[in-house]
């Protein structure tokens, strides 16, 4: 029987839940508010022709879902156990529901945001790492994962709709300056590139929530004037640090940046972490794929 996983928390704390599982004799991470269920582990059907790291299909409740070996995928061995304690994690986000094989899984740690180091330049440095953070509990060390862009290799669409923008066609050039806080290296290229095709071709990059609000911070004491020298903060939610919606609560509850318009752009925005935002003032909460649904905001907002 699937175990759901249910665990709230108080909006803008800058902590997570974070899952902890195995696969071959490492540890690794997923923030509990990608995960829809835990399941028991049960041999799927294959599919023909599929991508390596798609293992099959399985089918709780009716639903067809697509299982990812998450061994092949992290390109590591599996440990030589008899798989009895196998499971599925079956996530949500970015508006798909998939299903990863893992080895084991060990239990949910709460964890703030602050104790979860950002991976250096010598471990993504090549664009193929797909480590979000690096966390210690004890003497393990956990690796939390970019499950997002191990989806978008296997279907490139699911990062971030680049159609929707090549469809816009032709589009006048915008003076405003956009801060973005996005951990991943691929995504924030991916969004850079989309947003200056776009017509918005004045904007800041930072990693994480930390290093835009040290940015924003610096840019005030500086004598920067909203709406001229920065006009919008697009912000996804989980980074290392500090997340996004820290980071907006931040912004929202400190009057040098009245006016500052803050956007949420993550894989995780749905119904329980649109609450969330709403209540911590975001402006507005788009899903990561939607990039065009993004630009609209963006025009209406900046209009």
């Amino acid at each position: 029987m699937a175990e759901e996983t249910g665990i709230l928390l108080e909006s803008g704390t800058n902590e997570l839940e974070l899952l902890e599982f195995v696969v071959g004799n490492q540890h690794y991470g997923i923030n509990v508010a990608k995960i829809s269920e835990l399941s028991p582990y049960q041999p799927p059907t294959l599919v023909p022709n599929a991508h390596e790291f798609i293992e099959g299909i399985f089918m709780p409740r009716e639903e067809i879902i697509t299982v990812i070996d998450l061994a092949k995928a992290l390109g590591i061995r599996r440990s030589t156990d008899d798989g009895s304690k196998d499971m599925y994690i079956v996530t949500n986000f970015n508006r798909l529901r998939t299903a990863f094989h893992v080895q084991e899984v060990l239990g949910i740690h709460r964890v703030s945001w602050q104790d979860i180091a950002k991976p250096d330049s010598t471990i993504n440095g090549n664009g193929k790492g797909i480590a979000t953070g690096i966390t210690k509990f004890g003497d393990k060390i956990i690796i939390v994962l970019d499950f997002e862009k191990i989806v978008s290799e296997i279907n490139p669409e699911t990062g971030l709709k680049l159609s929707e923008i090549e469809e816009m066609g032709e589009r006048n050039r915008h003076d405003c300056t956009i801060l973005i806080a996005e951990d991943s290296p691929l995504l924030l290229e991916m969004l850079k590139k989309c947003l200056i095709q776009a017509g918005y071709t004045h904007l800041i990059p930072t990693t994480n929530g930390l290093e835009a609000w040290n940015k924003l911070d610096r840019m005030m004491e500086e004598g920067a004037v909203i709406g001229k020298d920065v006009s919008l903060v697009i912000t996804d939610i989980e980074m290392p640090q500090m997340d996004g919606h820290h980071l907006t609560k931040k912004i929202k509850t400190d009057a040098r940046f009245d006016g500052l318009p803050v956007v949420i752009f993550s894989s995780l925005v749905n119904d329980e972490m649109r609450r969330k935002g709403e209540s911590l003032g975001a402006d507005a909460q788009l899903s990561k794929p939607e990039i065009g649904k993004l630009v609209h905001e963006l025009d209406i907002l900046l209009g």
